[in-house]
């Protein structure tokens, strides 16, 4: 099983010179533990502006792989470069505010017998697996209840699961045009992925700790922008992804309530609207690749 399931560990990395210091060597002692079956480490730096090129390359150069964008291109593209660097045939996504317990990709590995399994999210202590819903025309999410055995979940946690790589690249990756620099490119690939038949699983004994917002924040951004892309980049992946012409309607009829209701809404719409182009071309893409009904996919999370 160990060669059929290698691992790479994928770290994207933007300023987190401080995080790397802290949450690196939990990464190590998990390498170190066979059973992860992990074959390397790979840090993928999009053009930081602190001193976290030098802390690695002066204390980790021989232990992980560095990888240097040359110019910031957000945080899908930072993952989709590890991804295609990466030798393992199993992706493992590591933010560097997560902290990651010694045994935490153990449990996961079983799941990949079955072909069909896209990715497994590990469990963040204090949250849950995440259900999919289609509301007042908007595609929403919420916790799952608790489980104590692996089950669906509406996505893999891009800064806290493990990946199929073959699957990964006949998805093509993070959508880097529609949702940079960041916020719902996780959902979209998980999406596009339980399209084609796939499924994506929470493992309740996969556990790690994430301190969220380490680096998306208002320290680091201004709170109305990423307000801005977060509701902007939830009409993108809409629009995209939403191909049932029943529920698209209703999204239609949805979308133009809350333009009624909420005027500032406009600025999300205009936001979202500029990149038509892309979003259809895509939207076409699905339409042909889906096997999977969007009432199906919402329909599997209506028990859990």
């Amino acid at each position: 099983m160990g060669r059929d399931f290698s691992v790479s560990i994928i770290i994207p990395n933007w300023n987190g010179r401080v995080l790397l210091e802290e949450n690196l060597p939990l990464v190590l002692k998990a390498k170190n533990y066979k059973k992860n079956n992990i074959k390397e480490i790979i840090v993928v730096d999009d053009k930081s502006e602190d001193e976290s090129l030098k802390f690695l390359q002066s204390n980790y150069k021989k232990k992980v792989k560095i990888i240097c964008h040359r110019i910031n291109r957000g945080f899908s593209a930072a993952v989709n470069t590890g991804v295609r660097m990466a030798k393992g045939k199993l992706v493992c996504l590591l933010n560097t505010d997560v902290k990651p317990s010694k045994n935490f990709l153990m449990v996961c590995l079983k799941h990949f017998k079955d072909p069909k399994v896209f990715a497994v999210s590990f469990h963040e202590k204090g949250y849950r697996a995440a259900v999919g819903k289609f509301e007042d025309g908007f595609i929403v999410h919420a916790p799952a209840a608790k489980a104590e055995r692996a089950i669906p979940t509406f996505w893999a946690n891009a800064g806290s699961a493990v990946f199929r790589r073959t699957t990964w690249l006949k998805l093509k990756g993070m959508d880097e045009r529609l949702f940079s620099p960041f916020y719902w490119e996780d959902i979209d690939i998980s999406y596009r992925a339980m399209k084609r038949g796939y499924s994506i699983l929470w493992e309740p004994n996969a556990k790690v700790i994430h301190k969220h917002e380490s680096v998306i924040n208002p320290s680091n951004f201004n709170t109305r922008r990423l307000n801005l892309i977060k509701q902007r980049n939830q009409l993108l992946f809409i629009w995209k992804n939403l191909t049932s012409p029943i529920l698209f309607k209703k999204h239609l009829r949805g979308l133009v309530k809350r333009l009624a209701r909420r005027p500032g809404y406009i600025f999300v719409f205009f936001a979202a609207f500029i990149k038509l182009r892309t979003v259809l071309k895509e939207r076409s893409r699905e339409k042909k690749e889906s096997t999977i009904s969007d009432e199906a996919i919402f329909a599997q999370f209506k028990n859990i």
